[in-house]
């Protein structure tokens, strides 16, 4: 049986992995796991039980108490909490400082990384995460990593923020936010937001989102799709 061809996509919050790994994967007709959208769930989770995001046992035990599932369709991901689904509300700024916080503990990545590769498993995706290619699918046969300057990044995700109806931040507030995440990703023991020895580095500052595909699809060698 053939192999699922996987693809990897890291970078730090706001480089554009998500549009990039969603267009991609339309392209190419393969489906597209958004990672962060598991740690989110998870964050959301923390959040509204009330529980302590820097406390590992107190975060196994909501675990466990958790059901958390991942539906591919015809609108793509899904994220299914507990029988409700939250894809719309996992994206406020709240949950994604909570996302930040709860990827930092092992109990959580163990859980989820087992949940990802479990899917990587069975089909061919484009993945994006902050170490897809380091920790969840190290031997994968395509890896990517985007990067951007961070007021950039900050500009994108305050654009997102305010599409959603979620006004009450201002870019500063947005930076601060970006750099938050930035330094919680790279510092944590587990699974550090890095670069892949192997991965390609793509600069996406100042790029329209056709010229990133581009250089992705530039990169991909057809005889192993």
């Amino acid at each position: 049986m053939k192999k699922p061809i996987n693809i990897a996509i890291d970078g730090p919050a706001g480089a554009g992995k998500s549009t990039i790994a969603r267009q991609l994967a339309n392209r190419l007709g393969i489906l597209y796991l958004d990672t962060g959208a598991m740690y989110r769930a998870v964050g959301l989770k923390a959040l509204r039980t009330n529980t302590d995001m820097r406390s590992e046992p107190d975060l196994e035990r909501m675990l466990n108490q958790t059901v958390l599932d991942i539906q591919f369709g015809p609108n793509g991901q899904q994220v299914i909490l507990d029988g409700v689904d939250v894809t719309d509300a996992i994206r406020s700024s709240d949950v994604s400082r909570a996302a930040s916080d709860v990827s930092a503990i092992p109990a959580v990545r163990h859980r989820l990384v087992e949940m990802q590769r479990c899917i990587a498993e069975q089909r061919d995706l484009v993945l994006d995460g902050r170490d897809i290619g380091t920790y969840v699918l190290p031997d994968a046969p395509f890896k990517f990593f985007l990067t951007a300057d961070v007021k950039e990044r900050a500009r994108r995700r305050l654009n997102d923020l305010q599409a959603r109806g979620e006004t009450n931040l201002s870019l500063s507030d947005v930076i601060d936010e970006v750099s938050y995440r930035d330094q919680q990703d790279s510092s944590r023991s587990m699974a550090p937001l890095k670069q892949a020895e192997d991965a390609i580095l793509i600069d996406t500052t100042g790029l329209t989102i056709e010229e990133v595909i581009g250089r992705v699809l530039a990169q991909l060698r057809p005889q192993q799709l």
